[in-house]
């Protein structure tokens, strides 16, 4: 549910019913400067309708009826592209990937969102088509430059809001807005059909009311696109889970210089719920980040900027922010000595990033630094927009992925958001742990790997369970075998059981517990498997089988019959 205004429509609307509301919705807060182009209401609940029939005929659809409000520098088919100016609009033929991704299992597209104009930017100003305000106070900005997506989301129009992302776009917008923003890994939201900004560093973001949402759309849109060279796809060792008792860096007082005392104060009281959640928090120097963050405007690596829209905006159009017009400008100028100079420097930083943050599972921070009004920002346009980057820069240039969800405290009663930041493919931890101050459950982001059935001592609570933490597996669930297994405590250090299959009738269910494991994981945590045991297919009561543990039939001579208690820890307790 939003914090702000009304509600998202409830899952248990029908599609159809979905869309009058949000029309009603849309009419009520009068926010005309949040949309360049706004459907029909009668094209939308046609679409709708056909995802009401599509569902009558059987099909399973994940996002039924879900409203996506979509940045206009995000191709959809049929409805203009201009990236916030005028004169470059074109109708593009298909769409983007992710979008076709998302109304391939449902969603209905409501139309395109205001941007800061060529999605450069991070205060949702620079429009001729109006500036964006904040969700909760007009008088302020609403963040950018993904703003039009996130306020449809904020005001409870929109279920999903569709951005992009290079300096903080995806996650700026959902601090001032009290939503969440997802910036994942760089190319696993294919960026195919999205007017670029630095192409190296751009990626398309989901806004929603809560974490499950987002992680759903996310989930739609990930995957490899041929036509996006700069796709990826979850590696073969992606991390599944953020551990039980997670380390979190956060940073020195002295690095949050440029925060406002309320969003500090804020942070301060976020920090102290996660220790006491039982989180170990580690101050870190972040003041190399910090610099890094500064390479993407102040060096050479923003000519991708005038390479992507330079020689359009060479043309003065009229509809041309100054500001951004300005940055574009100035980004013709670096030699291409200054570029690989730069580049290099963005590698050393990444290094450097890797060891300052060595041993924690992620980084809070604070997402932005304060919550301007829209006459501040006229009178200091550049200024403001550049604190407002301050921790959001670094973020894909040092190729690390960040969840941006509101803190466990208000600024004085006003929208407040922190990141989880993590290293590229650790989105999922990133989730866990900002489902863990949320208080919501962790959606699953990452849906790859290999189920694994354990029986004993790598059990939650078990002396060996760090082993699968280790390998960021994810609980599945409890099971229990059929009864063909018997189970053995045998005599190792650690102490363990050993299961081993008798055949059907010949044994009983035996407890235990499935995780979800990387494929490399797996492999590694075969190959490193002491003697007696073994990875074997295990029966489970439901009818499946997953790989689990086992043992060898002679390592349970002389060993004690234990299978009456039902399960290792039943055992333990005996």
């Amino acid at each position: 549910m939003s914090v702000l205004g009304d509600a998202t429509v409830g899952r248990t609307a029908t599609p159809t019913e979905r869309v009058a509301r949000a029309y009603r919705r849309i009419a009520e807060v009068d926010r005309p400067e949040v949309w360049i182009t706004l459907r029909d209401e009668a094209d939308v609940l046609a679409d709708a309708a056909a995802v009401e029939a599509r569902l009558g005929a059987g099909e399973e659809l994940a996002l039924a009826g879900v409203l996506v409000a979509v940045k206009d520098n995000i191709d959809v088919a049929g409805l203009p592209t201009t990236a916030a100016c005028p004169e470059f609009a074109y109708l593009p033929a298909e769409s983007a990937s992710a979008v076709s991704r998302l109304v391939a299992q449902g969603a209905v597209i409501l139309g395109k969102t205001n941007l800061d104009q060529f999605a450069t930017g991070l205060v949702g100003t620079r429009s001729p088509y109006g500036a964006v305000r904040s969700a909760w106070d007009t008088g302020r900005v609403s963040g950018g430059s993904s703003s039009g997506s996130a306020v449809a989301v904020a005001l409870g129009i929109a279920d999903i809001g569709l951005g992009t992302d290079t300096a903080g776009s995806g996650r700026v917008p959902a601090a001032l807005n009290g939503i969440v923003g997802l910036k994942l890994s760089l190319g696993i939201v294919p960026a195919h059909g999205v007017v670029p900004a630095c192409v190296d560093y751009d990626c398309l973001t989901v806004f929603a009311a809560d974490l499950d949402g987002a992680a759903v759309a996310a989930r739609v849109m990930a995957g490899a696109e041929p036509r996006d060279p700069r796709s990826r796809v979850w590696p073969s060792d992606v991390p599944l889970a953020a551990p039980a008792a997670p380390r979190i860096a956060v940073p020195r007082i002295e690095d949050l210089a440029e925060v406002c005392p309320e969003y500090l104060a804020a942070f301060s009281e976020t920090v102290a719920a996660l220790e006491a959640d039982g989180v170990v928090t580690q101050s870190v120097d972040i003041s190399g980040l910090l610099a890094a963050a500064r390479l993407l405007y102040d060096g050479a690596v923003v000519a991708q900027r005038y390479a992507a829209v330079g020689r359009f905006l060479d043309t003065h159009p009229d509809g041309a922010d100054p500001t951004v017009a300005a940055i574009v400008a100035a980004a013709r100028t670096p030699a291409a000595h200054e570029l690989v100079a730069d580049l290099d420097a963005v590698l050393r930083a990444k290094a450097a990033a890797a060891v300052t943050l060595a041993g924690c599972d992620a980084l809070l921070l604070p997402t932005t630094t304060e919550h301007p009004t829209i006459a501040g920002v006229q009178a200091d346009p550049t200024g403001v927009n550049r604190r407002m980057g301050t921790f959001t820069n670094f973020c894909n240039l040092l190729d690390m992925a960040a969840v941006a969800v509101p803190g466990a405290s208000t600024a004085q009663g006003h929208p407040f958001g922190v990141m989880f930041v993590v290293p590229a493919f650790g989105d999922q931890v990133a989730i866990d742990l900002a489902a863990r101050l949320t208080g919501a459950p962790a959606p699953t982001l990452v849906d790859t790997g290999v189920e694994l059935a354990v029986f004993g001592a790598h059990l939650r609570g078990q002396p060996l369970h760090w082993q699968l933490e280790q390998l960021g597996a994810r609980l599945v669930e409890t099971v229990t075998t059929t009864d063909a297994y018997r189970l053995y405590a045998l005599d190792t250090v650690p102490l363990k059981p050993g299961l081993v299959r008798r055949g059907a009738g010949l044994g009983a269910p035996v407890i235990g517990e499935v995780f979800r494991v990387s494929a490399a994981g797996l492999g590694g945590f075969l190959a490193a498997l002491p003697a007696p045991m073994a990875l074997t297919s295990v029966e489970l009561s439901d009818g499946r089988s997953v790989v689990g543990f086992s043992c060898t039939h002679d390592a349970i001579d002389g060993a004690t019959d234990i299978t009456e208690f039902g399960g290792w820890v039943a055992y333990l307790r005996r």
